[in-house]
């Protein structure tokens, strides 16, 4: 498993406080407007802001917040522009690291995220220098418990490419284009699910010793915590011992 997959199950196993809940909604808001300004307000005709909704309503972000996001998108109020731009860098031991962002400021992020790379030990790198190592898929994250065995039959029938049990939760990998459908026979199947989104995953992964690691997770939580960066993914194995500590 990636250290990115290890990294999100992490932190949902975690939570927020409430102070960064309200960051999450901040950032949540941005991907509904978005995402409803790309492909429309209806969430039924568009997909990418389906899943979106999906994954604010699993935040327990309000349901008024979330309409008045796609009203603003959609032209039912005056609303921030929004653009979305992907940032490229390496992090301590070399690491692979993919930074999506939703600005209104393009130079103020750009400067955000090469400050906070550099400070960790890291550097932004041009475009293409890191992307050819990732990968967009679906990835559908399934609630703890079940048999494993049986999940990993269930969603390779349903269609997914792959399947990933290795941690204390599964996770189901797609082809971008059908992780609505997997989903949903999932779903008609009785299987219980967590999340489900598109995401870059590293088609690689490098190990890092535990000190290496922890500047790492250093460095993509700093990143997490700027206020137009919508998710960070990076390609390195997190150590066991490491692992246990931090998800503890």
């Amino acid at each position: 498993m990636s250290g990115h997959s290890k990294w999100s199950q992490i932190k949902r196993q975690k939570g927020v406080n409430d102070v960064k809940r309200g960051a999450i909604f901040t950032k949540m808001g941005r991907e509904i407007s978005v995402a409803a300004r790309a492909g429309g307000g209806d969430p039924d005709g568009n997909f990418r802001l389906r899943l979106a909704v999906e994954r604010a309503r699993a935040e327990n972000m309000p349901l008024d917040t979330i309409k008045r996001a796609i009203e603003k998108a959609t032209g039912g109020g005056e609303g921030e522009q929004f653009e979305e731009i992907m940032y490229e860098g390496y992090g301590p031991g070399g690491v692979a690291i993919i930074v999506e962002t939703a600005t209104d400021n393009r130079n103020r992020t750009a400067a955000d995220v090469r400050s906070i790379l550099t400070k960790a030990g890291g550097q932004l790198a041009g475009s293409g220098s890191v992307a050819w190592q990732f990968e967009q898929r679906g990835v559908i994250a399934l609630a703890p418990g079940g048999n494993t065995e049986e999940l990993e039959l269930l969603a390779i029938d349903a269609g997914a490419d792959d399947v990933d049990s290795s941690g204390e939760q599964v996770e189901v990998y797609t082809r971008p284009a059908d992780l609505e459908a997997v989903r949903r026979s999932l779903e008609a199947a009785g299987v219980k699910i967590e999340s489900a989104e598109l995401s870059m995953t590293p088609k690689n992964t490098v190990e890092l010793d535990e000190g290496k690691a922890r500047q790492a997770l250093r460095l993509v939580e700093l990143l997490e915590d700027q206020d137009d960066v919508q998710r960070v993914t990076a390609n390195f194995e997190i150590p066991e011992s490491l692992l246990a500590e931090v998800g503890g």
